[in-house]
């Protein structure tokens, strides 16, 4: 039997984030992971053929780079050889008739190009972008704080006192905001609207729902004022150096290790069992980086059952679909070479397109016209290919999990193994249509279904990649669920963090660090 502060189920990057704290304040932990790579939904490999390494789910690690966790442990990551590539041309859409829109570092450069939609639009971006240092870090506060804390109590009253009582109205305004009502009364160009309303379909937004204007806001000014940040060879170089930093601390990380029981003894949580029978004692906590259906169906079945009941009500957002191609070359767009200098080229050409394809998606059909995020990271790391050779990253968002029809009428397949294939084809003659010879550029493709992401990484429920919905009733004080925000359990000493806990998806590693931080006491 061994024994440690902490065991930690699940090597995703909040648990992995939960690990490096702890021992960094002291802590002996253990991080037992059932795959036989760590990660979770930040993982790379070699899908197509050899050579090229593709990001199986997250490719971008801007919200790492810039979260709290990075800056307290960054010291400790680049020691295990972590690097990021830097890219200023961080997203554009590219639109029918061969128009397009980009955004880069280069304040000027973007409102040059938005000015030739309008004028009056190139300066509303001009004065977003200019006030949004000061502006988001008061939302970045929020994100980085416990819902409820008594910090986020300060901060906001800080707010208030330096931005005014509009301010606060206004921010809180845009945080149950749809997209749709958030940027209109902003914006005049359909093309600018489309550019930033892509943001909230990465999430489970579409155009007309509500709490969805917020993503748009901070990603589009986010990448105006820092660009994109991507792991050098990959997203798992984050990975990579949280493991080495775990390792180099004197932490356990063991793969292959599922956990099969919580060992619970009078209300506390007391250690795990794993499948094999070994067992693993907590002296100070268990931290489950797992979703918590999983966490209540499979390893604490005999939970409080409101708590239970309400973790089964927790409900996923629409399915995602990843397209992932081994290519000759890049892409060449109609709109120009220029696209080929982006991280993203969104596909996603109006609201109508958006919100027709996100709502045939939960009613079970499989979207005549998906929004896709085309990801060229060969375009600024070439170490993730063979010289001369490119990967292409393809998010399709979104999809149903169960599938009832096809919204074209031309797939008959209801299941993802008969379906798959077919779906990818036609997200294939969506690129050919904004980049002509995109075909004939693939050498190989690997299609990861709804299902196939479940299976390769099961925190993935439903083929939701996000954790479960966003929505308002499912965020900030309601993540997971209400009285839950705080990643406790009803079991003492059993902690939650993951996508599926407060602040929610993205690599930013939050709810991991937010945590040991309570745990540890600073």
């Amino acid at each position: 039997m061994a024994k440690f502060d902490a065991i930690v189920i699940g090597a995703g990057i909040n648990g992995l984030a939960a690990a490096v704290h702890l021992l960094a304040k002291g802590w002996s932990v253990a991080v037992l992971e059932r795959a036989d790579v760590p990660g979770g939904a930040v993982r790379t490999a070699e899908l197509t053929l050899p050579g090229f390494r593709h990001d199986l789910f997250a490719m971008n690690l801007t919200l790492f780079a810039g979260s709290p966790f990075y800056q307290r442990h960054k010291e400790r990551l680049h020691a295990q050889g972590l690097e990021f590539v830097s890219i200023a041309d961080s997203f554009s859409s590219a639109f029918p008739g061969g128009k397009w829109l980009g955004v880069d570092t280069d304040l000027d450069a973007t409102c040059a190009r938005i000015a030739r939609y309008s004028a009056r639009d190139a300066e509303q971006w001009r004065s977003m972008a200019e006030a949004f240092g000061s502006d988001a870090s008061y939302i970045a506060g929020i994100m980085a704080l416990p819902m409820p804390s008594f910090g986020l109590a300060r901060l906001l009253f800080k707010a208030w006192r330096e931005k005014g009582t509009s301010w606060i109205l206004e921010m809180a305004r845009m945080l149950v905001s749809s997209p749709r009502n958030y940027l209109d009364v902003r914006f005049e160009s359909p093309e600018v609207r489309a550019l930033m309303a892509a943001w909230a379909m990465h999430l489970d937004f579409a155009p007309d729902v509500a709490g969805g204007a917020v993503f748009p806001y901070l990603e589009s000014m986010a990448g105006q004022n820092f660009g994109m940040l991507i792991g050098k060879g990959g997203a798992d170089a984050i990975v990579k150096a949280m493991v080495g930093a775990v390792e180099a601390a004197g932490g356990k990380v063991l793969l292959g290790a599922e956990v099969r029981e919580i060992v619970e003894r009078e209300g506390k949580a007391e250690g795990v069992i794993l499948a094999d029978g070994r067992r693993f004692d907590a002296r100070r906590a268990v931290i489950a980086n797992l979703h918590p259906k999983l966490l209540i169906d499979r390893l604490a079945p005999g939970i409080d059952p409101s708590f239970a009941g309400a973790a089964r009500k927790f409900r996923p957002g629409p399915a995602t679909m990843m397209v992932h191609l081994a290519m000759d070359e890049l892409p060449d767009w109609t709109a120009g070479r220029e696209l080929r200098k982006f991280a993203y080229v969104h596909l996603a050409p109006d609201y109508e397109t958006m919100g027709q394809a996100y709502q045939q998606a939960v009613d079970g059909l499989l979207p005549s016209e998906p929004m896709l995020v085309v990801g060229q990271p060969t375009a600024f790391d070439s170490s993730r290919a063979p010289q001369g050779k490119h990967v292409i990253w393809i998010q399709v968002r979104a999809v149903p999990y169960d599938i009832r029809g096809d919204a074209a009428g031309l797939i008959d397949a209801k299941t993802w193994e008969a379906a798959g294939a077919p779906c990818a084809e036609r997200v294939i003659d969506i690129v050919e249509r904004y980049a002509p010879g995109f075909r004939e550029k693939i050498l190989a493709k690997a299609v990861l279904s709804p299902r196939d992401l479940e299976r390769i990484n099961p925190n993935l429920v439903r083929g939701d990649a996000l954790g479960g919905s966003h929505h308002l009733d499912q965020n900030f004080l309601f993540r997971p669920f209400a009285g839950w925000s705080r990643w406790k359990t009803p079991i003492r000493n059993l902690y939650m963090v993951g996508a599926s806990t407060w602040p929610g998806a993205g690599t930013g590693a939050g709810s991991g660090f937010m945590l040991a931080k309570e745990l540890a006491g600073s």
